[in-house]
C-alpha cells in the first residue's frame, strides 16, 4: 500500500525537486513511483502575478515522476476563496543534490 493511499480523490499540490508546482486530482500511483493526477495545471510563480498552465491531454491527467517530490493536501475551502492569479513571489530555485 503506498504512503499516498489517504491522499487518492483528494486534491493535491505537488512541488517537485526542480521547483515546479502543480495541483490536481490524485486518482492514484502506480508500480513506477509515477502519480496521476486529474484536472492537473502548473502555477508558475513570478513577481508579476501567478499564471495557471493547464497540463495533460484531452482528459487532463499528468503523470508525475514521484521520487523526488513533496505532495500534501489542499484546503479546497480557501482555494475557491482565493485569486491565485493574483499571488505574486519569486520563483522557487532548483533543488540541487
Amino acid at each position: 500500500m503506498s504512503l499516498l493511499q489517504p491522499f487518492v480523490n483528494l486534491d493535491v499540490l505537488v512541488i517537485t525537486l526542480d521547483g515546479r508546482v502543480l495541483v490536481g486530482k490524485l486518482r492514484g500511483t502506480d508500480q513506477s513511483s509515477n502519480l496521476i493526477l486529474e484536472k492537473c495545471e502548473e502555477r508558475v510563480f513570478s513577481s508579476e502575478g501567478t499564471e495557471v498552465v493547464p497540463l495533460g491531454k484531452d482528459l487532463g491527467i499528468k503523470i508525475v515522476n514521484m521520487i523526488r517530490c513533496t505532495v500534501g493536501e489542499i484546503d479546497t475551502e480557501k482555494e475557491q476563496t482565493m485569486n491565485i492569479e493574483e499571488i505574486k513571489a519569486d520563483p522557487l530555485s532548483e533543488t540541487r543534490l
